[in-house]
């Protein structure tokens, strides 16, 4: 397909002219407003630089519907994952169709106005089944769906005025339009796209100069740098990783631009979506390899998706959407050829070499010798700046219990530890010194409570993303809480949950504070072991009960655990 051709599929502009954005802002303090997420505002930005296109807007009940039923908008266009706009009931519950709502960034600037076309709860399982083929909540793109997503959407056109601001590689953001034009006034024809996530080394280079030469093409290596799978490395690191990379092409023959893409790591459908986005950015061919955005495997250890699922179904839309795949096996090295081939090409007496992905980041962590076939040194240098020893990482501890369980007692215990050792920066977040400092205006209602547990994981990923120890020690009494409280550090370093399972009546018993006596005569509500429930963990690193082992001696067992980790 010639540069010309890609014409037809014209992008959509949903920006509104200066004059109609001094009229919304005019309006705007009338209107009700909506911070958008990360996810979210990813999500307007494609939509509004024609990244999405040809959507104009958030999804409507409508479009969302025929997704699910037919991987088509309702006008017939392929369209695979819906993009949609989730707020809670609350705020549902004050719209009316027809409402503009302005959508605002994270420090409250206002980006785009939605019309509201469209009101509804959807069925999530339904959504999970449809776009990811499971419901297993292992699959992070379900997890999210499932457990962060809120339970209403609202669908409508954009007006936008503003993209979101970005302060970082502004010279390999480009939208579709300048990609379109730098390729038009280059007299580049053939363009092929090479999707990523993870840093690319001599493999990854191998297959994308095989793509060139078998389609004539100029290489655009495209990485997503808006929301990949949790624990991927971040994309500052990735984008040294790839400018380092592109040097060592031939001169001219490759580009490197940004995508600023949340993935919902769906696989085949999520590949589709990918093959229609890099169509907009003006490419004529689009790489497909093994398990396309495939999230790993499932919690009965099996492959979500089939290695090669995702090649099917591009291949079976490609004329359709406008982009032709170039579809790959899985690279590997040949020892005694001294070459990269494709799995498919390989003879009996080929020798191959393999480094795994757990192997290659051991290596990084030991500073071990990395063979030269593997990667090259200036992507070795910066990969080895994230991979400290895990005696040197951060990561968190957290206690939860009920009150008087023993909680903070070995927390403080563990903290002294600890700092006896040394060598390490260690934080206590203790549960009252925390209300006292982060949290005095909150009660102990549900909401409250989880906003406190919210703000305590907050402070806990922080300090565990620079390399510190945190040591929590609250009440923490939800699952679901608790699970996003991990979620949320896991980014950064391991989570070690300390169940402290002293029996309530032991902790009436002790009552220090007198709380337990107050909580039964019904001055203290929501008083968790009483009037509300505290819900026992599942699964934690190590269950206590300071009933019947010595505080002492719990401590040893909580120092070998974490010792057993090789966390310190």
């Amino acid at each position: 397909m010639s540069s010309g051709q890609i014409d037809q599929y014209a992008l959509v502009n949903p920006t509104v002219s200066y004059e109609l954005a001094q009229q919304l802002m005019q309006q705007s303090r009338q209107l009700k407003r909506l911070q958008l997420n990360q996810r979210q505002l990813c999500d307007l930005e494609l939509i509004a630089c024609g990244g999405f296109s040809p959507l104009d807007g958030f999804m409507t009940e409508a479009d969302y519907n025929a997704i699910l039923t037919s991987t088509r908008l309702t006008d017939g266009q392929i369209w695979p994952i819906p993009i949609t706009l989730d707020v809670n009931a609350a705020f549902a519950e004050t719209l009316n169709l027809k409402d503009k709502v302005a959508l605002t960034d994270l420090e409250g600037k206002i980006l785009a106005f939605l019309t509201v076309s469209s009101i509804w709860q959807p069925d999530k399982l339904q959504e999970a089944n449809c776009v990811f083929a499971s419901e297993d909540s292992s699959h992070p793109g379900i997890d999210y769906l499932l457990n962060q997503t809120e339970n209403y959407y609202i669908g409508g056109k954009l007006s936008v005025i503003a993209q979101p601001e970005h302060y970082d590689f502004i010279h390999l953001r480009k939208t579709p339009y300048q990609l379109r034009e730098l390729f038009a006034q280059l007299n580049i024809e053939r363009v092929v796209a090479f999707q990523t996530r993870n840093p690319m080394h001599r493999a990854h280079q191998e297959l994308t100069l095989q793509a060139m030469q078998e389609t004539g093409g100029h290489l655009l290596i495209h990485p997503v740098v808006g929301m990949t799978k949790p624990g991927d490395i971040d994309y500052f690191t990735r984008v040294r990783c790839y400018e380092h990379l592109l040097k060592t092409y031939p001169k001219d023959s490759a580009s490197l631009a940004l995508l600023p893409l949340a993935m919902r790591m769906a696989g085949p459908k999520e590949a589709l979506l990918h093959a229609i986005i890099r169509r907009n950015y003006g490419c004529t061919h689009f790489i497909v390899g093994r398990d396309h955005a495939g999230p790993g495997q499932d919690q009965h250890c099996k492959p979500f998706y089939h290695p090669y699922a995702a090649q099917e179904l591009v291949g079976n839309y490609q004329a359709e959407i406008g982009i032709s795949m170039i579809p790959f096996q899985e690279m590997v090295y040949v020892r005694n050829q001294q070459r990269y081939l494709t799995k498919n090409q390989l003879t009996e007496t080929d020798q191959v070499e393999t480094i795994s992905g757990t192997e290659f980041r051991q290596r990084l962590t030991d500073n071990l010798d990395i063979p030269p076939w593997f990667s090259y040194p200036e992507v070795l240098s910066e990969l080895k700046q994230l991979y400290l020893p895990k005696n040197k990482r951060g990561f968190t501890v957290l206690f939860t219990g009920l009150s008087g369980a023993g909680k903070s007692t070995l927390a403080n215990i563990l903290l002294a530890k600890l700092l006896e050792i040394g060598g390490r920066t260690i934080t206590l977040l203790d549960g009252d010194i925390v209300r006292q400092n982060l949290s005095q205006e909150l009660g102990f209602s549900k909401k409250d409570r989880d906003i406190n547990i919210m703000r305590i994981a907050f402070v806990a990923s922080e300090i565990t993303k620079h390399n510190g120890i945190a040591i929590c020690a609250p009440i923490a009494p939800f699952k679901q809480t608790r699970q996003q409280m991990r979620r949320l550090i896991n980014q950064y370093g391991p989570v070690i949950e300390i169940y402290i399972s002293t029996p309530l009546a032991i902790c009436e018993q002790r009552d220090p504070k007198g709380l337990y006596v107050k909580a039964r005569a019904g001055e203290i509500k929501d008083f968790t072991g009483i009037s509300s429930p505290y819900e026992t963990p599942s699964n934690p690193d190590i269950s206590i009960d300071t009933s019947e082992i010595k505080r002492e001696t719990a401590a040893d067992i909580i120092l070998t655990k974490l010792t057993s980790y090789g966390l310190i």
